[in-house]
């Protein structure tokens, strides 16, 4: 009960502490595009919003979880999802230097036409959806059981106060709290990191025997994770937007160090599963970690899950505010941005309520958006607008295919966990590619 205490004491006064610092978005430029008086985001504090935005509650429990089953192959395997930025930062860069486009929706508008921004537009609506709700959930869980009133509750206060900077300023809110929340994120993880490897049976010869390099054993994931990263990042708003709002050379420069750096973080949260393992542990290994050495360092990994949560989700709620008021222009006021903000707290909120586990089979995965590949890695080659409907439709299609694991084990060529995995994504992307180019064969015919 004292630690439930504690952590409603860490929610609230860090939210009040981040609503008071936030800046007054009054400009359009200011709320939409974080410019801050008249300057955009450095190297520095974009690489760190990248970071920190990405790294949210769900996946530092992933990457935990994943060191627990497999040791450091899962820690890897997990960072492999962090060449996105690297991939999105080198065609981000292109698109604005030899394309000359805005935004992604600029681009897709150009090529493809306005259906095809509607169907995109969509698909990353779900995918905004769906972060508000998964995010939340991973936060309510410390606060009470699944069901509890303790539980709701902590999902409905967090996701309001979180709510409350965000519409204060906006994007230019999101990246600032974004830099707060990466230091605070780096001197937390550092404190227990050093606890951990304080323990006289916890060394570097045990983080790199904890697992065995194989498919069975976290290569199927790592394997998928690369391949995902061609096209997972481009259904991403709270990503690609950060490609957006600074100069092309600091961009590219900021993606790269935020695929680097992000993938190291992935990895040392996997230390605590490899801990976990090493001691025997089951269960959630963040919160096992955290229990075995104490309230206070419980209360540490804790508060990572808050900071990096509350960071994902103000990114959420700037992101989906500027699809709806800025790409597809329905209203490009700060007030009309502020009222979308409201909308996607509150029905991204209403899953919760529900069986959230039969949503998650449904909502948009880097499986069902794996059509976007050969639209963004060949986004140069002129293809008819039909390419663009084929392939994120075949995408979709292998989604389906995983999710209801119908996919035929002929064509599954490793075994272990996460092999359907990789080799639906394998050859999904084949299939992508293949009906992207094939109108452009059938015309020239």
């Amino acid at each position: 009960m004292e630690t439930i205490q504690y952590q409603w004491l860490l929610v609230i006064v860090s939210s009040l502490i981040l609503f008071f610092l936030s800046p007054l978005a009054k400009t359009t430029n200011e709320f939409f595009k974080a410019v801050h008086k008249k300057k955009s985001p450095n190297t520095l504090v974009l690489t760190g919003s990248l970071i920190i935005s990405w790294i949210f509650a769900k996946s530092i429990t992933n990457a935990a979880n994943l060191g627990l089953d497999f040791g450091l192959v899962g820690g890897v395997a997990y960072a492999g999802y962090y060449l996105s930025f690297a991939v999105a930062g080198i065609i981000i860069y292109q698109l604005r230097t030899k394309g000359n486009f805005n935004s992604i929706h600029h681009f897709l508008t150009s090529k493809f036409g306005k259906k095809a921004v509607a169907l995109f537009s969509f698909l990353i609506a779900i995918r905004l959806f769906n972060e508000v709700w998964s995010n939340t959930m991973v936060i309510g869980s410390y606060f009470g059981n699944v069901g509890s009133a303790s539980y709701y509750w902590s999902i409905i206060i967090f996701t309001f106060l979180t709510l409350a900077y965000a519409l204060k300023g906006g994007l230019s809110s999101s990246i600032f709290t974004d830099v707060i929340q990466m230091v605070l994120f780096s001197v937390l993880l550092i404190i227990i990191l050093s606890v951990i490897f304080s323990t006289d049976d916890f060394s570097t010869r045990t983080i790199i025997s904890s697992g065995t390099w194989s498919f069975d054993l976290g290569l199927n994931l790592f394997f998928a994770a690369i391949l995902q990263s061609f096209s997972y990042p481009f259904h991403d708003p709270v990503l690609t937007d950060r490609g957006f709002i600074s100069s092309p050379k600091v961009t590219k420069k900021s993606f790269l160090w935020a695929s680097f750096l992000g993938a190291i973080c992935i990895v040392l949260f996997s230390l605590f599963g490899i801990y976990a393992q090493s001691k025997g542990m089951q269960g959630q290994a963040a919160v096992e970690v955290g229990k075995a050495f104490g309230i206070i360092i419980l209360l540490i990994i804790n508060f990572i899950m808050i900071t990096s949560a509350a960071s994902t989700l103000d990114s959420t709620f700037s992101s989906f505010s500027k699809l709806i008021a800025i790409d597809l222009s329905l209203g490009k006021s700060v007030s009309f941005g502020r009222i979308t903000m409201i909308i996607i707290a509150v029905l991204g909120t209403v899953p919760v309520f529900l069986d959230a586990e039969i949503l998650s089979a449904t909502t948009i995965s880097g499986t069902m958006v794996t059509g976007l590949t050969p639209i963004f890695l060949f986004w140069k080659t002129q293809v008819p607008k039909a390419s663009f409907f084929f392939s994120v439709l075949c995408g979709l299609l292998f989604g389906f295919i995983l999710v209801f694991e119908i996919f035929p084990e002929q064509l599954i060529f490793t075994t272990g966990k996460y092999a359907d995995l990789l080799w639906v994504n394998t050859w999904g992307i084949l299939a992508c590619c293949l009906v992207y180019i094939l109108p452009k064969w059938m015309i020239k015919k």
